[in-house]
C-alpha cells in the first residue's frame, strides 16, 4: 500500500507540473478603466475568453474605474511587464487626455506598448423635430441665421464628442456654445423635448431615437458610413471633409519584449477575426479591426497629431 500511495503521488505531482506548464505560472489579467457593463466590456470579455482558450490560461477581466480612466491606467504602467497585465481602454486616455491634463500621470507613448487595435466606432450629431434642418449644409444655415439657437449637447466635457463638435464648428465657421451633459439619457429626452438643438455622440447611442423617427441623425464621422446607420451620409459626404472615430485597443506595460506583444496580439486578432466577434461588435456600433501593433502605433500617433490642436483651440480645461 505504500508503495502505491507513492506511486500516485508522484503520478499526480507530474499532472500538476503538466497542467502548470500548459497554463502559465500565473493568469493573465487585462484592466478595464471604466465601469463594467459597455460596449468596451462586451468586446474585452469575448477577448478574454477567445484568449483563455488559445493560450489554455485563466484570463481575468478586471473593472478598475475612477478619475475617467487615469487610475486603471496608471495600475498597467507600474505593473510587471512579463505579459500577465494588460490595459484595454478607449481613445481618449491614450490620445485625448496627454492634451487635456497638464500633469498626467502617465505618458501613453513613454509608458505602454500597443499590442493591438481592436476595433473602430464612429460619432453622429442629431437634431430634434424643432429644428428644421436635413442636412449639415442646412443645420449650418440654421444655425447662422438663429444665433440663439447654437448650442450643441454632448456627453461629457473633454469627450470625444465634444472635440469633434468643436472640430465641425471650425470646419463650418460656427460660433457655437457647449452643454455638458452626464451621459446620453438626459440629452436624448432634452433633444427630442425641443430643450436641446443638436447633440454629438456615438452613432449606436442614437440609433433607436432615430429609427423611431423622434430625433434625425444628419451625419456620421467615419471615413465610410456607419453599418448601423448606412442611410445617412459621413461627414465629407455631407461637403464638410473631417472624420472623427473612437476606437479601443490593448496595451501592455513599456518593456514587455518584443517575443510576448508578438505572442498577444496573435491572440488579439485571433479573437477579432472570429466571426461571432465580428456579428457582435457590429450590432453595437463598432467595427473590428485588428491590427499589428505596429499598425496601431502609427494610429495613435496619427490621432493625437489629428486632436492635439482642437483641444487646444477648445479651450477645454478639467475642473
Amino acid at each position: 500500500m505504500r508503495m502505491i500511495r507513492i506511486a500516485l503521488a508522484m503520478v499526480l505531482g507530474l499532472m500538476a507540473d503538466h497542467a502548470g506548464a500548459q497554463t502559465g505560472e500565473s493568469p493573465i489579467r487585462i484592466v478595464l478603466p471604466f465601469p463594467a457593463g459597455g460596449v468596451g466590456d462586451t468586446a474585452l470579455r469575448m477577448i478574454a475568453e477567445s484568449m483563455r482558450v488559445q493560450l489554455n490560461r485563466t484570463v481575468i477581466v478586471e473593472s478598475r474605474p475612477g478619475a475617467a480612466g487615469r487610475l486603471g491606467i496608471q495600475s498597467v504602467k507600474g505593473a510587471p511587464a512579463d505579459g500577465t497585465v494588460l490595459l484595454f481602454t478607449p481613445i481618449a486616455p491614450m490620445v485625448l487626455f496627454p492634451h487635456v491634463y497638464d500633469n498626467l500621470a502617465y505618458d501613453p507613448v513613454q509608458d505602454f506598448q500597443p499590442i493591438s487595435q481592436v476595433g473602430t466606432f464612429d460619432l453622429g450629431v442629431a437634431v430634434g423635430a424643432n429644428v428644421p434642418a436635413k442636412n449639415l449644409q442646412e443645420l449650418v444655415d440654421w444655425l447662422k441665421s438663429h444665433p440663439d439657437q447654437a448650442a450643441y449637447g454632448t456627453p461629457a466635457a473633454g469627450s470625444l464628442p465634444h472635440f469633434f463638435a468643436v472640430l465641425f464648428a471650425r470646419q463650418a465657421n460656427l460660433e457655437l456654445r457647449h452643454v455638458a451633459y452626464k451621459g446620453n439619457p438626459q440629452a436624448i429626452t432634452d433633444l427630442i423635448g425641443g430643450h436641446l438643438p443638436l447633440f454629438f455622440t456615438s452613432t449606436q447611442d442614437l440609433v433607436e431615437a432615430h429609427k423611431a423617427g423622434r430625433i434625425r441623425v444628419l451625419a456620421t464621422s467615419g471615413r465610410a458610413r456607419s453599418p448601423v446607420l448606412p442611410e445617412v451620409p459621413t461627414f465629407t459626404e455631407g461637403g464638410y471633409g473631417i472624420r472623427g472615430e473612437g476606437w479601443y485597443g490593448i496595451y501592455a506595460p513599456a518593456a514587455t519584449p518584443a517575443a510576448l506583444i508578438t505572442q498577444l496580439n496573435r491572440a488579439v486578432r485571433h479573437a477579432v477575426d472570429t466571426p461571432e466577434f465580428g456579428k457582435r461588435l457590429t450590432a453595437l456600433g463598432v467595427q473590428p479591426t485588428g491590427t499589428s501593433a505596429e499598425e496601431f502605433s502609427r494610429i495613435q500617433k496619427s490621432d493625437s497629431e489629428l486632436w492635439g490642436p482642437v483641444v487646444k483651440a477648445s479651450g477645454f480645461k478639467p475642473e
